[in-house]
């Protein structure tokens, strides 16, 4: 037990000290995905240090049932595989409001989520940014559970403009 708790400790110190290649200052663009139903987001993303950075992304739907927004913010740690290609992992929280009319039935709330965030990208030698990422999200009150279920895996895939 000694030594797995030790490997995993050594494992654990050699992935966040592995140099990290510089992120872009900003960029902007979409999130493509499932999203619980919101399909896109508009997605902008800020650097901090040479490997970290805030991510913003707000989705909305305006359907003829469903009308629903959602923003959230996340906090990257970022590492550099090779390259142009960075793998990432962060955390972060959100807000959002949605109502449901739909034959009568007549539903709405606001809710608080609580997300992860896993995911690779590529930086193109031009200002460029492709990534595919998978973000589970917890969802609390404003009885978004009886519109959706409490939990919500998200894929989606990136693409923004760096600068």
């Amino acid at each position: 037990m000694k030594k797995l708790l030790l490997s995993a400790f050594i494992l654990f110190g050699m992935v966040f000290s592995a140099q990290a290649q510089d992120i872009s200052k900003n960029a902007l663009g979409l999130r493509l995905g499932d999203n619980d139903g919101f399909g896109g987001e508009i997605s902008y993303q800020r650097g901090l240090q040479s490997n970290n950075r805030l991510e913003f992304d707000l989705g909305w739907r305006n359907s003829d049932h469903v009308d629903a927004f959602k923003l959230v913010g996340l906090y990257h740690w970022v590492w550099n595989i090779d390259g142009g290609f960075n793998w990432y992992a962060g955390a972060g929280a959100g807000v959002g409001s949605w109502s449901y009319d739909y034959q009568g039935a007549k539903a709405d709330g606001s809710y608080v989520l609580a997300a992860g965030d896993i995911g690779i990208e590529y930086n193109f030698d031009f200002p460029l940014q492709l990534s595919l990422d998978f973000r589970p999200e917890l969802y609390f009150g404003g009885d978004y559970a009886d519109y959706r279920d409490d939990f919500g895996p998200d894929i989606a895939l990136g693409i923004r403009y760096r600068w």
